[in-house]
């Protein structure tokens, strides 16, 4: 916006100085040239009393001198009366161009080599018509011009830098709040609630700054509003958590026992850590610091040990690689498990008993890579699989499971992706990336296959 204004305004000035200044140019011109035959007009009347008195040329030529224009002056007298023509001086026009104009009685112009001459004829006493030739040098003529054409050149070109100063000025005063806004907008979206812009500058912007603005502040208020939804709504599950918390006392001992306790204490926990993150209003997988996060490896045993009892009892075979030695990763440990056992309760959930699954871990040196894979019958429509908060229509599902799978891998710069695994089945790959560097996008067959059939185990 900003050089487009200034090329209009030099393009408008660069018009109106050539349609002011070549025009007077021209005149400037013409006055030069009128000046010059003026002067030629003036010395050839000095010499006319003389000629109306003598025709001798010894006089004449001391009033030639006397004008001061002797070798620029030329006298022609004809022949009368048995007394033989006079011409006193250089004649630089042409014999018939002095004969028109003694015929004619009237003052005429002549090119010349080098200039111009004016012939004036004047009568004799005699009754005959002498003719006066003034040369004018063409340097007269074009006397002053170059300086009064530089003088408007240098005009010109000074209306036209003033007029891109002044359009400049202009342009940043329209541009510089367009560019607050912009730079407004890409802070609010990538999450900095805080962003507001000036409301300044043109009316129109201005009245687009107090809209952002006022935009900004509905969506902060209905973020808090959502946050204190999601803290309220998860804070209800206290009262059943409670009732199933006190019923597992009376379980009795064994390892299904165990394992339905522990089942409710992790429940309550992340119930806890819910409310406490809504109220806080921090996102679960918020980045964390240098040093921070988790063994992957480790998180990856545990939760197998704990899933390993139930498909010990539904007849699945388990396969787990790549935990045998430490893989740090970037990733908190409590959101490393909640992604874990939402793809682990999916294939419970979603795949008849006695199908086998696997978590392997491979380990590289810029990114970590979790493969959760399974012989199931796979996912009809990957696409809506991978569609943020949209279940699979069944019950149970949420569809925020994949979700919180996929927010755990693009909070390191990385991602999910869902193929076809070795066991003939699904298989969900988490990329981790170590350095936080955006992944090289890997397709599949020529495009990234997201998919999952129903989510359970999600999430909330």
């Amino acid at each position: 916006m900003r050089w487009a204004l200034v090329k209009v305004c030099v393009a408008v000035t660069t018009m109106v100085v050539v349609a002011f200044a070549v025009p007077l140019g021209l005149v400037i011109k013409e006055m030069a040239r009128d000046r010059a035959f003026s002067n030629a007009e003036r010395q050839a009347a000095a010499i006319a009393p003389a000629l109306s008195i003598t025709t001798d040329r010894d006089q004449l030529e001391r009033v030639v001198a006397s004008a001061g224009s002797d070798d620029g002056m030329a006298v022609h007298i004809p022949a009368s009366d048995g007394a033989k023509a006079v011409d006193i001086g250089r004649q630089r026009a042409a014999a018939k161009d002095i004969a028109t104009t003694r015929s004619i009685g009237r003052a005429s112009t002549t090119e010349v080599p080098g200039g111009s001459t004016l012939l004036q004829p004047t009568a004799l006493s005699s009754g005959e018509i002498a003719v006066v030739e003034v040369y004018v040098p063409e340097s007269e003529v074009s006397n002053g011009v170059g300086t009064a054409w530089a003088v408007l050149a240098a005009v010109g070109v000074a209306l036209i830098v003033g007029s891109v100063a002044v359009a400049d000025r202009l342009g940043v005063r329209m541009v510089q709040p367009a560019q607050r806004l912009v730079e407004g907008a890409h802070e609010l979206g990538e999450g900095k609630l805080g962003a507001r812009v000036p409301e300044e500058g043109p009316n129109e912007l201005r009245l687009a700054a107090v809209a952002f603005n006022s935009m900004a502040d509905q969506v902060v208020q209905l973020l808090a509003n959502e946050r204190e939804l999601a803290a309220d709504l998860s804070h209800r599950l206290r009262t059943p958590l409670t009732v199933l918390r006190l019923n597992t006392a009376s379980l009795g001992d064994g390892p299904a026992a165990e394992q339905t306790r522990a089942a409710v204490a992790q429940l309550e926990r992340e119930v806890d850590t819910i409310i406490r993150t809504a109220r806080e209003a921090k996102p679960q997988t918020a980045a964390i610091g240098i040093g921070a996060g988790c063994d992957a490896s480790e998180v990856v045993r545990e939760r197998m040990d704990f899933w390993s009892a139930l498909a010990e009892d539904e007849g699945r075979k388990v396969r787990v690689a790549g935990v045998d030695r430490p893989v740090r990763i970037p990733v908190a440990r409590a959101d490393l498990v909640a992604a874990l056992d939402a793809l682990l309760g999916n294939v419970f959930r979603h795949t008849p008993e006695g199908t086998a699954f696997a978590v392997d871990v491979h380990n590289s040196e810029d990114a970590v890579i979790v493969l959760v894979s399974d012989a199931g019958p796979g996912i009809v429509d990957p696409e809506a699989a991978m569609a943020r908060g949209k279940g699979s229509g069944s019950d149970g599902s949420t569809g925020l499971g994949l979700d919180i799978v996929r927010r755990l891998a693009e909070s390191t710069g990385g991602d999910v992706r869902i193929g076809s695994s070795v066991l003939g089945g699904t298989e969900v790959r988490i990329w981790i990336q170590l350095d936080g560097r955006a992944p090289v996008r890997r397709g599949h067959g020529g495009s990234v296959r997201r998919r999952r059939r129903g989510v359970g185990a999600s999430r909330v």
